[in-house]
């Protein structure tokens, strides 16, 4: 019996080395422009959310107070098929950084804040953190207060952020997958001959009001069509290795 692929998952990076503000949210070559006027507009569509800012950290410029860190997110979309396989362009150079607070000074965390100098509260370098030549664009939501901290606030402050992000992925879904940096493949296969199999178990969270994880969303990494382990009564999941790859799980604690 031969080997059987399951899935098929290219993978197609676009280096970016400058991220600036402009009038409209381009790639240009090398370079990322962003609308900062997006940002009321989305803040505008929430009723819990009364202060959105968008700041643009440079390498190495991390002497600065920020509020709780929420989330580190890459910036990836689907340009063919659905997530785990298919064609899926990535933003390498820059991630987003989601901090959060509430209008009465609460940050947005569960049970540890990570607010203060930016230097002291991230390991660059790191699986899902920023390199020191990255560029990190800082979304930092601020939601009302005096307000029973519950799951809708920090989701809220996710949501903005997400849609954020969308403005984004457009962009790149259009850019010619020529001009990528590098072409990955990965496969899911099956293998009938093979004597040894492996199973890799993650045990994620699913309780609280930021201790959510959501699964199989439209974009990688994203918020929007996921499914939220909580919703979903905490049951045992089976996610391939593309799936996981390609961004099916978003942490969210």
């Amino acid at each position: 019996m031969e080997e059987k692929i399951l899935r098929r998952l290219v993978i197609k990076p676009f280096y970016i080395n400058e991220v600036k503000i402009e009038s409209k949210t381009i790639i240009n070559k090398n370079s990322l422009c962003l609308d900062a006027s997006k940002i009321q507009l989305i803040k505008d569509q929430s009723d819990l959310i009364s202060d959105i800012k968008l700041d643009i950290i440079k390498p190495g410029d991390y002497d600065r107070d920020i509020n709780t860190i929420m989330d580190i997110i890459p910036i990836s979309t689907k340009v063919l098929g659905k997530l785990g396989e298919g064609i899926t362009h990535t933003l390498t150079g820059v991630y987003v950084m989601l901090t959060g607070v509430d209008e009465d000074g609460r940050q947005m965390h569960e049970f540890g804040s990570s607010e203060g100098d930016l230097k002291n509260q991230i390991k660059f370098g790191k699986y899902g953190t920023p390199s020191i030549t990255d560029y990190i664009i800082h979304i930092d939501v601020t939601v009302k207060g005096g307000l029973p901290y519950e799951r809708n606030l920090p989701l809220a402050a996710f949501k903005a952020c997400d849609d954020f992000i969308q403005e984004i992925r457009n962009v790149l879904k259009e850019e010619d997958g020529r001009n990528a940096t590098q072409i990955s493949e990965y496969f899911d296969k099956i293998k009938p001959n093979a004597t040894q199999k492996v199973v890799i178990l993650k045990q994620i969270a699913g309780q609280g009001a930021m201790y959510d994880n959501q699964l199989f969303p439209n974009e990688p990494s994203g918020l929007d069509g996921g499914k939220s382990i909580i919703d979903i009564a905490n049951v045992p999941m089976i996610i391939s290795p593309n799936e996981y790859r390609d961004g099916a799980l978003r942490a969210m604690t």
